[in-house]
């Protein structure tokens, strides 16, 4: 073994050593939190403190141990908060201690637990910092995929995988900074040549096999815009641009690359491709239609080149919930 292969070998090891040092020193710090404020709300409960006191707190914390940050009285608040929202709900609890203060103070003012929980196991999952969590947010992640998990319930029923919160129904690339009368080449060349971009966005389970992928079907070749494997539905997945609205003819030749793949491109262990045509807008009424009778599994989505109006999709999330309970 080469000296400088061994070198790099103790480095990895060293930054392994540092990151299991950090995650348990971030652990321990969220927890003093937690217990600061736990003793917080049972003295305001008590009706022992209130304002004043806890501001004499944070002066008498920032004479005392001067070296000691992060202990405000608006800190130790946002600490009383932090217990209260999660004091009964083990789950969350548990998720927080996993991130840090700064991922934790980020979720907390959000209005539902179950979005809550969501952006938690997504942030351990794809392994969120702390800025791409708020452009997450900013970005009405949650929605996005909510919205896209309720149209495909009824394809989920058949497929072999749980394919819950992995697509979208809009796909916000402002990160590959777009221009507004692009092309479906300019999009293809952003995202090929910006993929770790991009895969904030798509998720970090998909790996990219390529652009303009080639398929040979009988004496004619065919190319699919871009190709993606996903590691955890064990799955290939075709991705066809559109800079146009949805048309449902455009459906006709994703099919017919989803059908090639399998045929001559998927293996034995594999799981059946699934196609998502990514187009300039959608009619939701018109997709519905045109996939009613689509034997593929094949998601229709749009994409923004810049970041969706927020509380138009979460409008439209609530209008999905109510339909739902509706049906009920």
């Amino acid at each position: 073994m080469q000296l400088q292969q061994q070198f790099t070998e103790i480095t990895t090891l060293i930054a392994s050593a540092k990151a299991k040092a950090y995650q348990a020193v971030n652990k321990e710090l969220v927890t003093l939190y937690w217990q600061v404020g736990q003793y917080l709300s049972n003295k305001v409960k008590a009706n022992d403190w209130g304002k004043s006191i806890v501001e004499d707190l944070a002066n008498f914390i920032k004479t005392s141990e001067p070296n000691i940050k992060g202990f405000s009285a608006q800190n130790l608040w946002r600490m009383k908060q932090f217990y209260e929202t999660y004091a009964q709900n083990e789950i969350l609890a548990t998720l927080s201690r996993e991130l840090s203060w700064s991922h934790n103070r980020l979720i907390l003012p959000l209005e539902n637990a179950q979005e809550q929980e969501f952006y938690y196991r997504m942030t351990i999952k794809e392994k969120w910092s702390v800025r791409e969590l708020e452009r997450q947010l900013n970005s009405s992640y949650y929605e996005r995929v909510m919205l896209a998990d309720a149209k495909l319930s009824t394809l989920s029923r058949e497929l072999p995988q749980d394919i819950t919160s992995t697509f979208k129904d809009t796909y916000v690339l402002e990160l590959l900074h777009i221009s507004e009368d692009h092309q479906e080449k300019d999009v293809q060349k952003a995202i090929a040549q910006s993929i770790t971009k991009f895969l904030l966005e798509f998720g970090r389970d998909f790996a990219f096999m390529g652009e303009e992928y080639t398929l040979q079907v009988g004496n004619q070749d065919f190319a699919i815009d871009l190709l993606f494997y996903n590691r955890a539905l064990n799955c290939m997945v075709a991705v066809e641009l559109k800079t146009e609205k949805f048309k449902p003819e455009h459906l006709g030749q994703l099919n017919f690359y989803l059908e090639a793949l399998d045929r001559d491109i998927k293996k034995e262990y594999e799981n059946p491709s699934i196609g998502i045509l990514l187009c300039k807008g959608k009619d939701d009424t018109v997709v519905e239609y045109a996939l009613n009778r689509s034997l593929s599994p094949t998601l229709v989505a749009d994409y923004k080149t810049k970041l969706p109006n927020k509380a138009v999709l979460q409008q439209k999330w609530v209008e999905v919930l109510e339909s739902l309970e509706k049906e009920d």
